[in-house]
């Protein structure tokens, strides 16, 4: 995965309002009236937390007559994690630092 692209993904999940959405889409898909109560903010705050989790690719929307129903998407979460299992390999950066001396060697006793 892009680093640019998991870094955006972070960043999504970052906000607590988000991540408990998140949490909350795990045991079911819901309704943003459902998310008003519980988080005790406005229709519109709610729906742009969960504009900017499927910008990303977190959620996914239904609609369901006039009611429009959100959907966590597992396989986006798991990404994210492969993601940061998968880091690029920085220590040809390392080694030039270390080429030019900029590397702090610190021994503890």
């Amino acid at each position: 995965m892009d680093i640019e692209k998991l870094a955006d993904m972070l960043k999504a999940l970052a906000d607590p309002t988000r991540l408990k959405m998140v949490a909350m889409l795990h045991h079911r898909d819901c309704c943003v009236c459902e998310f008003v109560p519980v988080f005790k903010i406005s229709q519109p705050a709610v729906s742009k937390h969960l504009s900017r989790l499927k910008t990303v690719g977190f959620v996914k929307e239904s609609r369901k007559g006039q009611w429009v129903f959100y959907s966590l998407r597992r396989e986006a979460l798991e990404q994210v994690g492969l993601g940061l299992m998968q880091l690029p390999d920085i220590s040809e950066e390392l080694n030039k630092l270390e080429q030019q001396g900029l590397l702090v060697n610190v021994c503890c006793e």
